[in-house]
């Protein structure tokens, strides 16, 4: 059964594999291209302001800090 299977694959492949590049077809062109560059631009100098803001960013706390939240846990309760 296999070789019926691949037989009718193959005769169907083939003439689209024949089939020149149609004309009429629309593609991107140089517009697409255009707009694809602009937008692969635009990502690269956000992703490289990004990495220099995150290069200013301190993520070591300084020694003997307390945590955000240890005034509200020392504070007495209202009523």
């Amino acid at each position: 059964m296999p070789d019926v299977t691949s037989n009718l694959a193959m005769t169907h492949l083939v003439p689209l594999a024949a089939q020149e590049v149609d004309e009429n077809k629309v593609t991107p062109g140089v517009l697409g291209f255009i707009v694809f560059a602009v937008m692969a631009l635009a990502v690269w100098g956000l992703m490289k302001s990004m990495n220099k803001h995150m290069r200013k960013v301190d993520f070591k706390e300084k020694p003997g800090a307390e945590p955000v939240g240890a005034d509200a846990a020392k504070a007495p309760e209202r009523s």
